[in-house]
Parts: C-alpha cells; structure tokens; sequence
C-alpha cells in the first residue's frame, strides 16, 4: 500500500502570489478584499486533489513580531512592505484552513520556513513522507529521499524537487544549501553572501571542502567567517518550531463551504459543496 504524504503548505508564500495575480475587484462580505483568500483556496484544493495527503499543515508568517533573523542581521527582508487588504486577508486565511480540517501552524519569533522544517523532520521520524509546497527556494534544504518539495513555475505548474534536482540546479547536495545561499547570497532577503564568491564559485568550494566550516578551518574567507555564519544561519530553517500534532485527517469541506457562504464567496462555496458531497 502507497503511503499517503503529509502535505506541508508555506501559506504566505501562495498567499502573497494570489493576492498579485488576481483581480483586485474581487471581494467579499463588507467590500473587503478576497483575491488573496480566493487564489490561496483554489490552490489548496488542487494540491490536496493531486497530492491526497494523510494530512496538511499550512504554516504562516508573523508579520509583526521579529525573529532571530532580524536581530542577527538588521537589513534582513528590509523593505518589504505589503498592503493593508493583503495582510486582513492574511489574517483570516488559517481560519479558512481550520475550517476545511487542516492545521495551521503560527507563533512569534518562527517564520512559516521554519514550521515547513519542523512538519518534515516530524514526519520523517514517523518514517513517512511528506511533499512541502513553497515558492523559496530556502525549503530546497528539506529534499531527501522521503521528502519531495513542489516549487511554483509559470501558469500553475508545479516542479517536483528531490535531491537530485537540487544537485543539478545549485551543484549541492540538499543540506548543503544553507551554506550554499550564505555564500551566494539572496537578493530577496539581503543577504549579500561572499564577496568574490557567485553560484559557480559557491557550488566548487563547497565539493572542495563540504561545508563552510571545514572551508574556513582551512582559511579560507576567514575574514568574512563571521558574517558568513550569520548569513547561513538565516537561511537554516529551525526545525524545533513548534507544530500541532499532525495526525491523519478528514476534510471537512461542508464547514469550509459555510464559512465561504458566509464570506460571499459563492462559487468557492459550490464548490467546497461539492467536494463534500451536496448536491446543487
């Protein structure tokens, strides 16, 4: 018998492609914004209908509270700002996921990076598999045999990244790629990464010597050792944030049609109807 995955959602990231790609029009009860919440459900339901996990966990950002990563490096995400109706949508999101029988997982101080690690070392524990679908290219580091991570390309399409994907994308191994970003860096965190140093540059000191830790024993960029372990540990995701404990679940499509009624979102709500078993 197949095993059935435990699919693990970074639900800002689909979130925040929802909200950009539709129609600001749409809305829901009260004039507020609903593209986000909209955009978001579609994808939920097409993952669990292609996936059909034993379980979902949707893990989620804290915008107002900082994390680690902020406190190691202040330019860290700087910037980034996001409208008002994106984050009431964002908001009320894990509410729409509770209602469909699936689990959230949010706290201060944890990104939901952080929340996807902690779902897959659980899982993996359990001797299962899980499939983790993220649009940053961070959750790369949680590829292995028993996971594979489903990465967002043009029109809905979805890549599948096991280990050997990642080798041939970035010419790492999978737990290699925390040092890899720290040396290469990453624009849409600020993370400058090694001076000198590219992707190519990043890939052959790291099938030279491993890790950045066996690199600097040797010396090498022992100047900027410090900085690059800051910059590895912002891309490490924290496998200890806190989950809720993720044990084979039922949809509960009928309720999540309810609360979309409730919203007037109503071709969602015929939808989640029918999922779950009426009859319009």
């Amino acid at each position: 018998m197949v095993k059935r995955p435990l699919l693990v959602i970074d639900g800002d990231s689909f979130a925040h492609r929802a909200y950009h790609a539709l129609p600001k029009t749409i809305r829901r009860r009260g004039g507020k914004g609903a593209g986000a919440i909209l955009g978001f459900a579609n994808f939920l339901l097409r993952l669990y209908e292609d996936e059909q996990p034993r379980a979902v966990l949707v893990g989620w950002d804290t915008l107002d509270a900082p994390t680690y990563r902020n406190r190691a490096f202040k330019a860290y995400q700087g910037g980034r700002e996001f409208d008002d109706e994106l984050v009431d949508q964002l908001e009320v999101l894990p509410e729409f996921v509770a209602a469909c029988g699936f689990a959230s997982a949010k706290a201060a101080g944890y990104e939901a990076d952080d929340f996807l690690a902690a779902a897959v070392a659980s899982e993996e524990r359990r001797k299962g598999t899980a499939v983790v679908a993220s649009g940053d290219r961070d959750a790369f580091q949680l590829a292995s045999k028993a996971t594979t991570i489903l990465q967002p390309l043009r029109a809905g399409e979805m890549a599948r990244i096991g280990p050997a994907e990642v080798q041939e994308r970035y010419g790492v191994d999978a737990k290699q790629v925390p040092d890899f970003i720290a040396l290469r860096g990453d624009p849409s965190d600020n993370l400058p990464g090694a001076k000198g140093i590219g992707p190519k540059g990043a890939a052959k000191l790291l099938d030279q010597y491993g890790t950045l830790e066996a690199a600097f024993a040797d010396e090498r960029l022992a100047a900027q050792a410090e900085q690059l372990r800051v910059y590895r540990s912002i891309a490490t995701m924290d496998a200890s944030a806190p989950i809720p404990p993720l044990k084979d679940q039922t949809p509960s499509w009928a309720k999540a049609s309810a609360l979309a009624r409730d919203w007037e979102l109503n071709r969602l709500a015929d939808r989640l109807a029918v999922l779950g078993g009426a009859t319009l």
